[in-house]
């Protein structure tokens, strides 16, 4: 008997958790996926037709073998008969595989287009979002997410379907058997409408759940068993601390399944109960008409049949709604990000400039990394998180005041080489990631050869604009591909070409592979000059007019730095050259140096002029550059 206490605890649900029913828009915008594949939909629904009518006929072949066949003896007709009971069966399989075929091209068909559509989609989201978001987050919603809302088109919808004809099929025959049997049959149809939907609407809430715990059990997977995660944990001895991290998470994933599980074991009992109410009360009143002679032998035991095929669909209906409306989670979940705005956006009419002169101008431009609306993945969370009901974004929704930019106005004429110096956290790397639109402005413009950057169509600019910064990723492939990445089509002469002018072309050949040899995730097999020079390579292949350069030598030994100090300055040649200066030689080598500090620029000049002023730079230079004939030391970003 089920307990008051365990029924009430899965019947509960707060309101304010409840989310809203599944619109007409939300359905639209589901079916629209199923579009391209009309073909397959007309054969699926065919065959649903065919199946669903073939498997009602077993019964009237029952009927007429009891009412018929054995009461006249006729063997011909015994033999015909069960001759249609090995073929009804066997044309039913038949069909069935052709309904699977047709249902997995369109699944996977629509699994692809969600997920070319959803990567497409975060391609071109700035790198403000990627800071907001966590790595596993997005996995999960690329591939378990994706993967629920395909299962809720191809698995739930043809149940549903499917169910739904072989209903109306069986009731008819049955009202064609004996009306008044079928009546009573179906009188407990509103118990079946009742639990579905009481359960659908918890079983929604606790499915939302378990996609967000199993979001946050893959980020913390993904951030703690890449090669940078393995080794700050080994490193700071925090493995018990991350044992217990992740075991948190697990838990909760596991407690989810256990009530997921609990909930549609109460629903599947309660359903059975229901279909046992209506057997029972099915054939009492049968018996009695067959006692009375109101009814044959083989019609009550077709209708017992029909019973099977009555309430069993019933109750996958009943838990086809549940599945719908917990699956159509999904659907949200990867139409929450691919509704969210594209913050960095290609221009409607972009100015296509070819080759670039390279003068750079910061006009007047104000820059905060905090927007009027949350970022990442916290912005598209839009109900029943937890135990909360709602998001409580009014924090996300504050913005700051703490302009990383402020008034930014300065110019790089055509192959000049501009430095960037200034303290820490002054806004230099923040400026250099406005002019390949990284980033966009808040106010004010990044022009390059007179053309604002956000009319610039984002593949020229993308080819105008080079980019070394200090932590250099390389992809877990050979050195090669990761030196095509810049160049897909670039000729061996070139890859060699472009690896002599970045130092690094006679450690290549002393590889056993050369080229070819695999650098590992991150290039963690090579080491911190090596990776640099095989990014600076990358660079030189891609070709551009302008160069940003945010100089990572200091961590290097020495012989790195000279190789990679001496990589650099081949590159800068007769190329615009923006760079953020860590070393004294390199500010001695600029055309001119801007000095930023909060956000502002302070003084522009060159070495000399800025000296004689006594201003920020004088001060900088006592304190970190006059030295740095002694060793590498830093200026700060």
């Amino acid at each position: 008997m089920m307990h008051d206490s365990s029924w009430g605890a899965f019947m509960r649900h707060d309101d304010e958790q409840t989310p809203p029913e599944i619109d007409r828009t939300l359905l639209k915008r589901v079916l629209s996926y199923a579009r391209p594949y009309k073909s397959h939909v007309v054969v699926v629904f065919a065959t649903i037709v065919v199946i669903s009518l073939l498997t009602l006929v077993p019964p009237l072949l029952m009927r007429s073998l009891i009412d018929t066949a054995i009461p006249d003896a006729d063997m011909g007709f015994v033999t015909l008969l069960g001759f249609g009971m090995v073929v009804v069966p066997l044309v039913n399989g038949v069909v069935g595989v052709v309904q699977r075929r047709a249902t997995a091209k369109m699944g996977e068909g629509i699994i692809y287009d969600l997920r070319r559509e959803l990567f497409d989609h975060l391609q071109q989201m700035s790198l403000g979002f990627f800071t907001n978001t966590k790595t596993g987050e997005l996995m999960s919603r690329l591939n378990s997410d994706v993967i629920g809302a395909q299962q809720a088109v191809t698995s739930t919808f043809v149940s549903l379907v499917a169910n739904t004809v072989t209903v109306a099929a069986t009731l008819f025959i049955m009202i064609r058997l004996e009306w008044r049997l079928t009546l009573l049959a179906v009188s407990i149809l509103p118990l079946f409408i009742i639990a579905s939907r009481q359960v659908g609407k918890r079983l929604r809430v606790i499915r939302r759940e378990q996609m967000a715990a199993n979001a946050e059990m893959n980020s913390v997977m993904q951030e703690t068993l890449s090669v940078s995660g393995a080794l700050l944990v080994k490193l700071f001895g925090r493995s018990d601390f991350e044992h217990d991290r992740f075991a948190e998470h697990a838990v909760q994933v596991r407690d989810l399944g256990v009530r997921q599980a609990t909930v549609g074991r109460w629903f599947f009992m309660a359903l059975g109960l229901v279909s046992a109410l209506g057997t029972a009360a099915t054939f009492w009143l049968g018996a009695v008409f067959v006692i009375r002679g109101a009814l044959s032998i083989g019609t009550i035991v077709a209708l017992s049949a029909y019973l099977a095929f009555l309430y069993g669909p019933l109750s996958s209906l009943a838990n086809a709604r549940v599945e719908f409306t917990t699956s159509m989670v999904s659907f949200e979940r990867v139409f929450e990000l691919l509704d969210m705005p594209v913050d960095v956006q290609e221009a409607v009419n972009p100015v296509k400039i070819g080759e670039a002169k390279g003068h750079i101008e910061f006009d007047d431009v104000w820059f905060n990394y905090e927007s009027d609306t949350p970022t990442g993945l916290e912005s598209v969370r839009r109900f029943g998180w937890r135990d909360t009901g709602q998001v409580d974004d009014s924090a996300l929704r504050q913005r700051t005041d703490d302009w990383a930019l402020r008034g930014v106005s300065f110019t790089v004429a055509p192959g000049e080489m501009v430095a960037l110096v200034g303290p820490s956290g002054a806004g230099k790397t923040t400026s250099t990631y406005l002019v390949p639109r990284l980033y966009d402005v808040t106010r004010g413009r990044v022009l390059i050869d007179g053309i604002d950057v956000r009319q610039i169509a984002s593949s020229d600019l993308a080819h105008i604009v080079g980019v070394v910064t200090q932590e250099t990723y390389l992809f877990h492939d050979t050195i090669e591909a990761n030196l095509r990445y810049a160049k897909p089509h670039a000729t061996e002469e070139e890859l060699r070409s472009a690896a002599e002018v970045a130092n690094i072309i006679d450690f290549i050949d002393g590889l056993p592979e050369g080229m070819r040899t695999r650098v590992g995730e991150r290039g963690y097999r090579l080491s911190g000059g090596e990776k640099q020079r095989i990014a600076i390579a990358r660079v030189v292949l891609k070709n551009p007019s302008i160069l940003i350069l945010d100089e990572a030598t200091s961590h290097l030994d020495a012989r790195s730095e000279a190789l990679v100090q001496s990589a650099l300055e081949r590159i800068m040649e007769s190329r615009t050259s923006l760079i953020i200066a860590h070393r004294l030689s390199t500010v001695l080598k600029a055309d001119k140096i801007v000095v930023i500090d909060d956000g502002q620029v302070l003084e522009v000049g060159t070495h000399e002029s800025l000296l004689s002023q006594g201003g920020l730079y004088a001060r900088l230079f006592e304190t970190q550059f006059k030295d740095a004939s002694a060793g590498p030391r830093r200026a700060g970003r």
